[in-house]
């Protein structure tokens, strides 16, 4: 059980935009054969998705701020994020498990209202197919 609920904290803290890596904890403990793969791929998505949801969260909570002198994003920065997220629309999520902008990018869709429903969906695909293709990966080389 300690394997598990160790990918699952990892892979939560790396969704949030604290600095941590899942998929090296992933990586390890595939090589352990009396884990399963299934499992570990499961629980490193169940982890992510949850972290992203504490992201999207604060941005839900952010957006009552706007306006204020020290909120992160003037109106004009935020109108222009707003465009652009609008431009590519709740699909531009699938780009949430990508380094330096998925993070982000999960607390703009807070901030910018996207319901949760589709956050989730779209959040868990994405997060999950990268943990799938690690997976994938770290079975040809072990």
């Amino acid at each position: 059980m300690a394997p598990y609920l160790t990918l699952f904290l990892a892979a939560f803290v790396a969704a949030t935009l604290l600095p941590a890596q899942s998929e090296a904890v992933l990586v390890f403990l595939l090589s352990d054969p009396a884990l399963s793969a299934t499992l570990l791929v499961a629980t490193a998505t169940l982890g992510n998705v949850l972290g992203s949801v504490v992201n999207w969260y604060c941005g839900r909570v952010l957006r009552r701020f706007r306006g204020r002198r020290w909120f992160p994003v003037s109106e004009r920065g935020l109108a222009r994020a707003e465009a652009q997220y609008h431009r590519w629309g709740r699909w531009s999520l699938l780009a949430s498990w990508v380094p330096f902008i998925g993070d982000p990018l999960t607390v703009m869709a807070g901030l910018l209202r996207e319901p949760l429903w589709s956050f989730v969906l779209i959040v868990t695909l994405a997060k999950g197919g990268r943990y799938v293709a690690v997976m994938a990966v770290a079975r040809a080389w072990l």
